[in-house]
């Protein structure tokens, strides 16, 4: 009886230390996603940037701890595409979603950098192609998370503006706006003089 127990507290000791030791490596390993979060928060976000970036190049060089630590893979690529968003590193952004995990929200990233490019200096015919990728890649986002409501405001918004931009496909990037603002018709005068 004392040797069973004896037996099963050893095999509880040894998992705790195994558990223990698991769980200092995973901290250890997450150390440059801890980094970054904390110059994200402090606002420096080109520490950011390459904290990020240092724990992606991590969990790419090993593809099982990428799928062990998923959730907070995706943390990282979409906290990348955040801050290239926020600093209008709109390529950036594009070219990260493409190899993103869906958790990331790749598609909503790339439709708003697409809907961004199509409202900076360009030509009509470019700034309708940007718009319409960015409808395509936001309707992606919603079917992929149809609970989430900024994704899909900013497809009905993006749909609204490809629809009147092809009404009107000759207005300037600035007064793309402009379109989805009813026109106010004059008042039509009444015959009578009041006064």
């Amino acid at each position: 009886m004392m040797s069973a127990r004896r037996t099963l507290a050893g095999a509880l000791l040894l998992l705790l230390l195994l558990g223990g030791a698991a769980a200092i490596a995973c901290a250890r390993w997450l150390h440059p996603v801890a980094e970054a979060d904390e110059a994200l928060a402090a606002g420096d976000w080109e520490r950011a940037r390459l904290s990020y970036a240092l724990a992606e190049a991590r969990f790419d060089r090993l593809p099982a701890v990428r799928q062990l630590l998923a959730r907070d893979y995706a943390r990282v690529v979409g906290a990348q595409m955040w801050i290239a968003y926020h600093q209008q590193r709109y390529d950036e952004v594009i070219d990260k979603a493409q190899h993103a995990p869906a958790a990331a929200e790749p598609h909503l990233w790339s439709g708003l950098a697409f809907y961004a490019m199509s409202r900076g200096d360009g030509k009509p015919d470019q700034q309708f192609g940007w718009l319409s990728r960015a409808e395509e890649e936001l309707r992606r986002a919603v079917e992929a998370a149809p609970a989430d409501w900024d994704a899909k405001y900013d497809f009905e918004l993006v749909t609204r503006l490809a629809a009147a931009l092809r009404k009107s496909p000759k207005v300037p990037p600035n007064q793309l706006m402009q379109l989805l603002r009813p026109q106010q018709r004059p008042a039509a005068k009444s015959g009578r003089h009041i006064g």
